[in-house]
């Protein structure tokens, strides 16, 4: 990509880029859930980050255009969404605080590459590369897997946190109002990589191992060879093979070790040997591979969550929406630029006919993106159909 991009442009590219491309419509769109309650979108809460790390919470806005002016009025570095609230949250401190509470909110989950730095050897902290990037694509696809199939969740959300993570929002009604408790419920079977960083056995299985693992194990199958092996080098030098175990000699390779480990475990079946080394390389696999997600994130119903179509202020990129089925096809570095976009848009501008013009955004990088934003929301519109006829027809009989 030839465009770069300074952080300390962000002040001047900020009021361009929420003026005429930040992409309201659908936005709003998606936070009104086709306005059923009425109050469902006014009661929810956004927080601000302005410049200098300035921290605004419970803001509301009444609709589409009130949201639309205070953003480009206040230039936020970072946008948060918060639950829908029993008042306004804007009115908060006119509301005895027993009565302010969280109503409900979308199950969201957040996975964050530096909760990987144990098991990759390329970057650490909030770096990524190529080398590990397939982490994410592998939590994508077993956490989609698991929420469509084991729960029956239809509507997710996948989204690029801009920097070195990703969020899922899960905005099925059900999803929306669950407990505390059941997104603790759901969080904890989806967690299988358990322990801290001086543990070095992470993942243990049983002898009978439960139908999601399985089903996570042929995902992690496919992609592990090209990850561990080939991509980290998971077993290259003493540091790594000891991280694994202390019966490691060093002097061979990943890939010698690996089919080792493999021989090893197949000697062990066959011979119905030491029981609790007979899924040794499955263990392994996840530990290695498995999704690591911020339990806290996806527990509490007042968490917030940054916005999709947010800008990153570090790196300038922008947040957003991954089609799952496409997973294999995203590159964060293929991730526009806040600075790109608006190279593209003066671009334009200077050679389109201003009186045939539809959105601004449709004439970027942006477009593709806020595409994939588009087909989640037609079906998850498609599916409030039903609740909107249901309410008219109530009105009517009143």
């Amino acid at each position: 990509m030839s465009e770069t991009y300074d952080p300390s442009s962000l002040p001047d590219l900020l009021p361009i880029y929420y003026k005429k491309l930040f992409p309201y419509g659908p936005y709003y769109r998606w936070l009104n859930y086709g306005g059923v309650p009425k109050t469902y979108f006014n009661h929810r809460e956004f927080s601000f980050t302005l410049k200098d790390d300035v921290y605004i919470r419970y803001q509301s806005f009444s609709d589409q255009q009130e949201l639309e002016k205070e953003i480009q009025r206040r230039c936020p570095y970072k946008i948060d969404i918060g639950a829908v609230f029993s008042h306004r949250p804007k009115d908060h401190k006119t509301v005895k605080a027993a009565a302010f509470h969280a109503q409900e909110k979308e199950l969201v989950f957040d996975i964050d590459m530096t909760d990987y730095d144990d098991v990759r050897n390329c970057c650490s902290g909030a770096d990524i590369c190529s080398k590990c990037w397939p982490l994410m694509k592998i939590a994508i696809q077993i956490i989609d897997r698991a929420l469509r199939e084991d729960f029956g969740f239809q509507h997710l959300l996948w989204v690029y946190s801009g920097r070195r993570g990703i969020h899922c929002w899960v905005c099925d009604d059900i999803a929306r109002k669950l407990s505390q408790n059941g997104r603790s419920a759901i969080a904890e079977y989806l967690s299988v990589v358990k322990g801290g960083e001086h543990q070095t056995r992470k993942v243990t299985l049983d002898d009978i191992i439960h139908p999601s693992i399985r089903k996570s194990l042929d995902i992690v199958e496919k992609a592990f060879k090209d990850y561990a092996v080939d991509k980290q080098d998971f077993l290259g030098n003493e540091e790594r093979q000891t991280k694994l175990s202390e019966d490691f000699k060093s002097g061979s390779n990943s890939k010698v070790w690996w089919a080792i480990i493999q021989k090893r475990e197949k000697d062990i079946r066959e011979k119905k040997k030491y029981k609790d080394c007979q899924n040794v390389t499955r263990e392994i696999m996840l530990q290695y591979c498995y999704p690591r997600l911020d339990v806290n994130v996806s527990t509490g119903v007042n968490h917030l969550l940054k916005s999709p179509f947010c800008v990153h202020p570090k790196t300038g990129r922008i947040c957003v929406p991954i089609d799952p089925e496409k997973v294999d096809e995203f590159d964060p570095e293929d991730v526009p630029l806040i600075s790109q976009l608006i190279e593209e848009l003066n671009k334009t501008d200077s050679t389109d006919d201003t009186s045939k013009r539809g959105k601004d955004y449709k004439r970027t990088s942006l477009s593709s993106c806020v595409q994939v934003f588009e087909n989640f929301l037609k079906k998850l519109e498609n599916s409030w159909k039903g609740k909107l006829q249901e309410q008219s027809d109530l009105k009517m009989e009143f």
